[in-house]
């Protein structure tokens, strides 16, 4: 009687992943093996590439954080493409967070889920990742509201209201429309995506 092959291996070569938490990620940098300038991120315990960063995607994020910076005075910080804290396997770099005024500006540790009132993510090449990956991600962590700023269709994807590992309510802002916010104001989505 003669065997077949299976397409499920035996449990004895099911590899398994290693899951690293931050302390293991901020060790690799210590120890040289990323530095600051190292395009990754933390993510559920993986260390995930980052897309590279386009003049659109700059640009975008620098016309945004002008923006809010004009307008959210010395109410809140704001932080760009800087790490957070989201647990123990968690620390993505999000473009840009509207922090809870802190004295110290957040030296002594990283913004924590607590700390963010807002996320705002400009995609164009990362934009399925950032859908399916962090804006999950955000939501379990309870973060009040993401954006995604959608630079391939051109609009403003608006969630709020989250819930175990996604937002209860979305809202698709384009070209004409203002998104009205208690923070910040009137925004044009046009003054952004041009």
């Amino acid at each position: 009687m003669s065997k077949t092959a299976t397409s499920n291996p035996p449990n004895d070569l099911i590899l398994k992943r290693f899951r690293f938490s931050r302390e293991d990620y901020h060790l690799l940098e210590k120890v040289g093996l990323l530095t600051e300038d190292s395009p990754v991120e933390l993510i559920n315990g993986e260390i995930i590439e980052m897309s590279p960063i386009n003049s659109l995607h700059a640009g975008t994020v620098k016309r945004l954080l002008r923006f809010l910076s004009n307008s959210l005075a010395d109410q809140y910080l704001i932080g760009a493409q800087d790490p957070i804290d989201l647990g123990e396997y968690s620390e993505p770099e999000p473009d840009l967070s509207i922090l809870k005024y802190r004295e110290d500006t957040y030296i002594d540790s990283h913004p924590k889920a607590t700390d963010i009132l807002l996320l705002i993510e400009v995609a164009d090449s990362s934009l399925e990742k950032d859908r399916t990956v962090k804006l999950p991600l955000y939501a379990k962590a309870d973060i009040p509201e993401t954006w995604i700023v959608n630079l391939q269709d051109a609009k403003i994807e608006v969630y709020q209201n989250p819930g175990k590992e996604k937002y209860q309510e979305v809202q698709i802002f384009q070209s004409g429309d203002t998104i009205s916010h208690q923070l910040f104001g009137d925004l044009s989505v046009e003054a952004i995506l041009k």
